[in-house]
């Protein structure tokens, strides 16, 4: 059961995410894929996390963990109203801090094992995942110290982390599980491709939601 919720969710988001990254922000088509994008990331990173412990595969666990937080802040971000000394955001901020201690852990563990990986995967993806909850517990913690905050930086905010998030899903789905696409595609540069369109969308946006005088403020 929790496994067809998770591969069900997975490919949901996967599909909400592509129409909310490719749809111009802060429109209707923007707006409904993100919400659907939300609920079906939620849902497949929290039952990602019963499997993984199942599996014994802590590394797993994490990035269920991880994908989580980015997109429950990314959404708190919107849809909540700036406060100084959020207890919410407190609270966010200790758990972003505490992921990236145990991805930290994780990773000098993999470069003390034997074989060098932890889990099968390189240490290094741990000290990226690690870095990647830090600077957004850091951001947590900046936007509870601050008197006001701008709009531009809010939603730049909210898109950073749910395109982080859409990225790990698609690389955990078209490189982690590329023995379920077709031969044809398999064998093509597009599951390594697709990664590398959504990191260039997320700085795209970004970068349009600074400093476009046509972007939402």
């Amino acid at each position: 059961m929790l496994m067809t919720i998770h591969i069900a969710a997975g490919s949901i988001g996967l599909i909400a995410g592509t129409v909310a990254l490719f749809a111009r922000k802060g429109r209707t088509v923007h707006r409904q894929g993100g919400m659907v994008f939300v609920i079906a990331m939620l849902a497949m990173s929290a039952s990602a996390i019963p499997l993984a412990v199942w599996a014994q595969k802590t590394t797993s666990v994490m990035g269920g963990c991880l994908t989580f937080y980015l997109v429950l802040t990314s959404f708190l971000t919107i849809r909540r109203p700036h406060e100084r000394f959020d207890w919410v955001v407190i609270g966010a901020a200790l758990a972003g801090i505490s992921l990236a201690v145990v991805f930290y852990s994780l990773g000098m563990e993999g470069l003390r094992s034997s074989t060098g990986t932890i889990n099968g995967l390189m240490p290094e993806a741990m000290f990226v995942f690690g870095s990647v909850a830090l600077i957004a517990a850091l951001g947590d913690v900046r936007v509870t110290l601050v008197r006001a905050v701008s709009r531009p930086y809010r939603i730049a905010r909210h898109l950073w982390r749910m395109c982080f998030a859409l990225l790990m899903a698609a690389v955990s789905f078209f490189l982690g599980q590329a023995q379920v696409l077709p031969e044809l595609l398999r064998n093509s540069p597009v599951p390594a491709l697709i990664p590398v369109v959504v990191v260039i969308l997320m700085f795209y946006w970004i970068l349009r939601v600074q400093w476009s005088p046509s972007a939402p403020k």
